[in-house]
C-alpha cells in the first residue's frame, strides 16, 4: 500500500486515550487485513488467521509522524486488545459487505466501486461499518479516522475523495450514535 500527502483539511480529533490508540492502530491492522484479503483472493478466515501486525509494524516503524502501533507494540494487553478490534472490524466489514458497498455505490454518483483504489475502497467500507455498527465511536470520529487512513496508506487524492464520500453519508443517512 502506498502513502500519500495530506490535503489539509481541518477535523475534529479523536483523544489520544488507551482506547483512542489501540481502536487507531486496530483501524490500521483491519484495512492492511481487508487489502491483503482483497488483493489475495483470500478468505476472512485465512487473513485472520494468517495477518501478522509485525509486518505492518516494520511498514510504520521509520515513518516520521508518531506512529499509534509503534507506540502499543511494546505493551502486549493493548496490542492485543487493538488486535481484537481489528478482527472485528474485518469480521463485520466482511460480512456486511453487500451492504456497506450499496450505502458507497449510492453516495459515489460519477464512481464505479470497481474503480475506486483498493486502499480507498476498503477504507470507505471499515468507516461505514463503524458507523453503522459501531455506536459507541463517534461519527466524526470516524470521519477523522478513515480520512487520516486514506491520506496515510492512499492516494495523494485519497483523503479528499474519503471525505467528501463520507461527509455526504452523513448528510443523507442516519447512523446511530452521537456526532461528537
Amino acid at each position: 500500500m502506498s502513502r500519500g500527502a495530506g490535503s489539509g483539511e481541518t477535523r475534529a480529533r479523536e483523544p489520544r486515550s488507551r482506547g483512542a490508540s489501540k481502536r487507531r492502530a486496530g483501524r490500521e491492522m483491519a484495512l492492511q487485513m481487508l487489502y491483503q484479503r482483497e488483493m489475495g483472493n483470500a478468505t476472512t478466515p485465512q487473513v485472520l488467521h494468517h495477518y501478522n501486525p509485525v509486518d505492518l509494524l516494520e511498514a510504520v516503524r521509520d515513518e516520521p509522524q508518531e506512529d499509534t502501533l509503534v507506540t502499543i507494540s511494546g505493551q502486549p494487553t493493548q496490542m492485543r486488545e487493538a488486535l481484537a478490534y481489528a478482527h472485528r472490524l474485518v469480521e463485520g466489514a466482511a460480512g456486511h459487505l453487500a451492504e456497506l458497498d450499496e450505502l458507497i455505490r449510492e453516495q459515489a454518483e460519477h464512481w464505479r466501486l470497481e474503480r475506486m483504489s483498493v486502499v480507498d475502497r476498503n477504507v470507505l467500507r471499515l468507516a461505514v461499518y463503524e458507523l453503522l455498527y459501531e455506536p459507541d465511536v463517534p461519527k466524526l470520529v470516524v470521519l477523522d479516522e478513515a480520512i487520516e487512513l486514506a491520506k496515510r496508506f492512499g492516494s495523494e487524492q485519497s483523503g479528499r475523495f474519503v471525505n467528501g464520500l463520507l461527509d455526504g453519508l452523513l448528510r443523507s443517512h442516519h447512523f446511530p450514535g452521537s456526532m461528537t
